[in-house]
């Protein structure tokens, strides 16, 4: 049979040499990482980077929290607030959310797809690097943004950083270059990564791997890379007109001479929407792997998941001026927008109804990836609602700028992707390090999270109908959000010991946990075919497969999947 040769069974590869062994120290494992280019130890860093930055933009976001437990507190000024604001934000979507998903990308792709690399592989350290380099400088701006005038420090423009608020006038220093320039930067990194995605996908996959075959995974990840292509560029144009106005005097968005404010809205959501499905979209990519492996079933409706991804993308570049609705548009416009916001709905729920038919009738195994993919389907389902009802013209018009969609888009980003995350990592985690994750530890992360998460931030839906708006430092009391916020800060001190023990987890599991084997989980892609951690060129031998399953094949050779295809 062809899925024979996905690797040789006599072969075996040495077991990766771990810190405090012998000849192996911290110098020659940094010295490693440095100058690698496998895409594997490449992944690694993308998502150890994403993790870190998500720990700074954590503890941001409990100070910001501290700050509105009791009304009228003077725990931070108001611009270091401004500058938590911003930080957090930027940090979320750009340094944790997209290396993240690059991380997994870089990791899954060449092996599901059985290839040894890349297509580039040196490209893809010079994607990483940008990457981080662009994130050290946005830090550097506490240090280095005073400039001329003394004034300010980390930005505090907000992660959207709307105009006139950038202009000199109003952003002396330097503070907001530095934002400018980190997310210039951190764009040419993401192009980078993404074409590179996309030429190793449509050149390098296996024999026998046609577009038909491949992952569910993979075809989510080519779609991302295509959104990339295209919604990036309008960011790194914005990007580079606001320097122009800031130095040359060019007055793109300086409505006193000219300029449209607005334009700068219309250029950063052009990308900023498309960036939640860049964002979300890996998420489902993760879930597509490991809701079948638990169901014990093959994902229900493989080409209509295919479809409704394609689906997604296409209206995906149509639905950005919803963050808009209050600014001035016409009537036609926002019924537009309001409409293809509710479409993109569609091809959403399909994609859930599909996962709840993969796991119809299935034998369910309750292991960590399983358990933080079906908090997921029902925090995305809250997501998906409170956006529907955000499309709603009138109804936006009256909870824009609240707390309401502060919960929304919290939801998504964390209610979902950053759960599909979580599940990616317990469940790749034996694949990348040998080892099994503590089920104990991952069950109190587990549930330290969740009760936390939605402490923090349902609660916010209700304050955004009571009228809190959002970006505020702080509040009279007696308006009734006292309660509300208390809650929520009380919501984010119990996720704190749940992240605690997710890192512990990693770490704990790494030096002690228990010897995982090549496939642990008695998965069916390519990837689960080689040694844990695999060898540094994947595979010994090219695979061939002639199923979407093809370790179902050479498990089962009384009862292939080409049989059925």
């Amino acid at each position: 049979m062809a899925s024979e040769t996905i690797v040789d069974p006599d072969f075996k590869v040495p077991a990766p040499e771990r810190v405090g062994e012998e000849g192996k120290t911290w110098s020659h494992v940094i010295q490693n990482l440095v100058f690698t280019v496998d895409h594997k130890k490449l992944g690694l860093m993308y998502i150890g980077s994403g993790l870190l930055f998500f720990v700074v933009a954590g503890i941001m976001a409990t100070l910001i929290r501290v700050q509105l437990f009791f009304p009228r507190s003077t725990f931070l000024d108001p611009d270091v607030f401004n500058r938590f604001f911003t930080m957090h934000g930027t940090a979320m979507v750009f340094l944790v959310g997209m290396p993240m998903i690059f991380g997994f990308a870089n990791y899954l792709i060449p092996i599901m797809i059985g290839t040894r690399d890349m297509a580039y592989p040196r490209l893809n350290a010079f994607g990483f690097w940008v990457f981080f380099f662009s994130g050290l400088l946005l830090y550097f701006s506490y240090f280095g943004a005073p400039g001329l005038y003394n004034a300010g420090s980390a930005p505090d423009v907000g992660w959207f950083a709307y105009s006139p608020l950038t202009a000199k006038a109003f952003s002396r220093g330097h503070s907001t270059d530095y934002w400018t320039l980190s997310i210039l930067l951190g764009g040419i990194g993401s192009l980078a990564t993404s074409i590179n995605i996309l030429v190793t996908t449509f050149c390098l996959r296996c024999k026998g791997m046609t577009l038909g075959r491949m992952p569910l995974f993979v075809w989510l990840f080519v779609v991302v890379a295509f959104l990339v292509i295209i919604a990036l560029p309008p960011l790194s144009a914005c990007q580079i007109m606001l320097t122009l106005d800031r130095y040359l005097g060019a007055k793109f968005f300086d409505t006193q001479a000219g300029g449209d404010a607005v334009l700068w809205q219309h250029f950063f959501w052009i990308f900023g929407h498309p960036e939640v499905y860049i964002l979300i979209l890996p998420g489902f990519a993760i879930a597509n792997e490991i809701i079948p492996v638990f169901s014990r079933k093959p994902i229900f409706g493989y080409p209509i998941m295919v479809a409704a991804t394609v689906m997604i993308a296409f209206i995906s570049l149509g639905v950005w001026a919803h963050h808009m609705f209050t600014v001035g548009m016409t009537s036609l416009g926002n019924t537009f927008f309001a409409i293809s916001t509710m479409v993109i709905a569609v091809p959403t729920g399909i994609k859930i109804f599909n996962w709840l038919g993969t796991m119809w009738g299935g034998k369910l195994h309750f292991e960590l990836p399983m358990i933080f993919c079906l908090a997921f389907l029902f925090q995305f389902l809250i997501a998906g609602l409170t956006g529907v009802m955000l499309s709603v013209v009138p109804f936006d018009w009256q909870l824009s700028d609240s707390y309401f969609v502060v919960a929304h888009f919290h939801y998504v980003l964390i209610g979902a992707l950053l759960y599909t995350l979580f599940a990616g990592i317990y469940y790749w985690y034996p694949k990348a390090f040998g080892r099994m994750p503590n089920r104990k530890l991952g069950l109190w992360h587990f549930w330290l999270f969740t009760i936390g998460f939605h402490l923090t931030f349902f609660p916010q839906h209700i304050s955004g109908f009571l009228g809190m708006p959002r970006r505020i430092f702080t509040y009279e009391a007696g308006r009734g959000w006292e309660i509300w916020n208390q809650l929520s800060t009380i919501g984010v001190i119990i996720q704190i010991p749940g992240i605690l023990f997710f890192v512990f987890n990693l770490i704990y599991s790494y030096f002690k946990g228990e010897e995982a084997g090549d496939d642990p989980w008695d998965a069916w892609t390519l990837e689960w075919a080689t040694t844990s951690p695999p060898p540094e060129y994947n595979f010994e031998k090219t695979p061939e497969v002639r199923s979407r399953r093809p370790l179902w094949d050479l498990k089962h050779p009384d009862d292939p999947d080409w049989k059925f295809e």
